[in-house]
């Protein structure tokens, strides 16, 4: 039964990851779909599964506690200055203004709409993230599995997930190095999660660190 419950999780965490590659590389649809067809696969196919094992209960993760957030808080301000710092460090070698031309013309995001995806990105798609890959992805697993193996696992799919995202916008070095610093994110964010119980504490962090990717947007933008 357990191992049933761990390949129905692993099937599940791939299936969906590879359905939204396959959505982001050759389908390319407006930024808007794209966030209506990840609902499905990283929130209700989550919720079905924990339907009929009534052992998982994933709203559980969702309960809020004080546990955790001041130390979430900093390490959230220290990835902001972080990513930050490593754009106008890194703006010196790479063409990163090429990127708004891209977001044009397959997302249609552009100067007059980027606040309000910036905002989506920060708050909503952050935490559906967050509840997919640290919820679900981490925490279910690690019920039916070895704790190493669900570390390894969510955080592998994790930082998988974006690539398809980042081809053709960056060079391969940046995606590279962005792997690297997903992968030591997601580590960050499973282990801050283990500790308070719950999907919060790394859904802050992951604000911060949206908050310093949108206000690279915003700088390529030229809205500030």
């Amino acid at each position: 039964m357990i191992k049933k419950q761990k390949y129905s999780i692993l099937i599940i965490v791939i299936i969906s990851c590879i359905t939204m590659s396959i959505v982001e590389i050759f389908i390319k649809p407006i930024y808007i779909v794209k966030s209506m067809i990840k609902i499905p696969l990283f929130l209700i196919l989550p919720f079905i599964y924990s339907y009929f094992n009534k052992n998982t209960n994933l709203k559980n993760l969702l309960i809020p506690n004080k546990k955790g957030f001041k130390i979430a808080f900093f390490i959230g301000i220290t990835v902001y200055i972080i990513i930050i710092s490593a754009y106008f460090i890194l703006n010196k070698f790479f063409d990163f203004g090429a990127i708004i031309p891209t977001l044009d013309n397959t997302l249609k995001i552009d100067k007059k709409n980027f606040i309000f995806v910036a905002l989506y990105i920060s708050f909503i798609n952050s935490l559906l993230e967050e509840f997919f890959f640290r919820g679900f992805s981490f925490f279910t697993l690690k019920d039916v599995s070895s704790r190493k193996f669900a570390y390894i696992f969510s955080v592998l799919m994790f930082s998988l997930y974006h690539i398809s995202m980042m081809i053709g916008w960056f060079d391969i070095i940046l995606i590279v190095l962005a792997q690297i610093g997903l992968f030591v994110g997601g580590l960050i964010f499973n282990y801050c999660n283990e500790k308070s119980k719950n999907i919060y504490i790394s859904w802050l962090i992951h604000i911060f660190a949206n908050f310093a990717i949108n206000t690279v947007g915003f700088i390529l933008f030229g809205i500030i």
